[in-house]
């Protein structure tokens, strides 16, 4: 039985209903003194939603996919960080002001920050990528505070009356911010080739993108980055934002990939990206369908 599209205007008054409770949790949240604030989105995140969402099993099929040596008790201390992680991001993103704040007095290592200076100075643009590991916005944060601000990239939401809010919170971090997508990647060409810096988040399944590496399992990797950073010869510098136990977080900025083929950066961008992960499992979002469309079969996919 097909089910008929649903009438715009109850569509349209679904998505406001849905925005205006999300938004009411958020002033709720904001209501909270910060750490209290962090903390607390963190538990609803592990202990509410991702029991409702299934989170919890989908994080379980991907570590038996790539991380079958785990005992069950590490497995599943993995299963109630991430969504933590996820939660505290979240609140993190809508408390900029305070978050930026204290990530501007957080510690940023490595040999990046030299490079990403380097290129400001030369009027330069540079790509930084990240993945949805610990916090990338505190990388933008860190790197603000420095002077250097970082366009960024977003999936428009489906939900306008969300969506509105989600981008402001993004530019809170560094402007401009551009929209995935034709009319998003015109703008950002013009950023990055008048010596804009550019962050992207870069460890989404693309169904078309070539099939490469990761977690020792092949995943469809778009090539983009580096395509972008060979076109318009700047630096491509991994950055993470890696979260402390104390909630505080270090910056840490990787060398710059050499410059080689596309294909060829891309993977060095995975093996960055899985030291991290095999490092601070917790730290990543095992919520996504990441290896799906490979040459990989999890039960999950059987299913379907």
């Amino acid at each position: 039985m097909i089910t008929p599209p649903m009438p715009l205007f109850s569509r349209s008054f679904g998505h406001w209903l849905t925005d205006t409770a999300i938004r009411s949790f958020l002033s709720a949240m904001r209501s909270l003194p910060y750490e209290t604030r962090i903390n607390t989105c963190g538990q609803i995140m592990t202990k509410v939603i991702a029991p409702l969402t299934g989170n919890r099993r989908r994080i379980r099929e991907n570590l038996a996919l790539v991380m079958p040596e785990l005992s069950a008790e590490a497995r599943e201390a993995i299963v109630r960080e991430v969504p933590e992680t996820m939660g505290r991001m979240l609140m993190e993103m809508y408390s900029a002001e305070e978050f930026s704040a204290r990530v501007a007095t957080y510690p940023i290592k490595g040999p990046g920050l030299a490079a990403l200076k380097a290129a400001k100075e030369e009027g330069k643009g540079a790509m930084l990528v990240t993945g949805h590991f610990g916090n990338y916005l505190a990388v933008r944060a860190a790197l603000l505070a420095q002077g250097i601000p970082v366009g960024g990239l977003y999936k428009k939401m489906s939900n306008p009356y969300f969506n509105a809010h989600y981008v402001a919170a993004m530019e809170d971090f560094g402007k401009p911010v551009f929209e995935r997508g034709r009319r998003g990647m015109s703008g950002m060409i013009k950023h990055l080739r008048s010596g804009g810096f550019l962050g992207i988040v870069q460890d989404q399944r693309i169904n078309d993108a070539p099939v490469m590496d990761f977690m020792g399992k092949p995943a469809r990797t778009a090539t983009s980055a580096a395509e972008l950073a060979l076109k318009y010869k700047v630096d491509l510098v991994p950055c993470y934002g890696i979260r402390q136990p104390d909630g505080s977080y270090v910056i840490e900025t990787e060398a710059p990939v050499p410059h080689a083929t596309a294909e060829e950066m891309t993977q060095a961008l995975n093996d960055s990206l899985e030291a991290l992960i095999r490092a601070y499992p917790g730290q990543w979002m095992w919520t996504h369908n990441r290896w799906r469309g490979a040459g990989n079969d999890t039960s999950e996919d059987r299913a379907q």
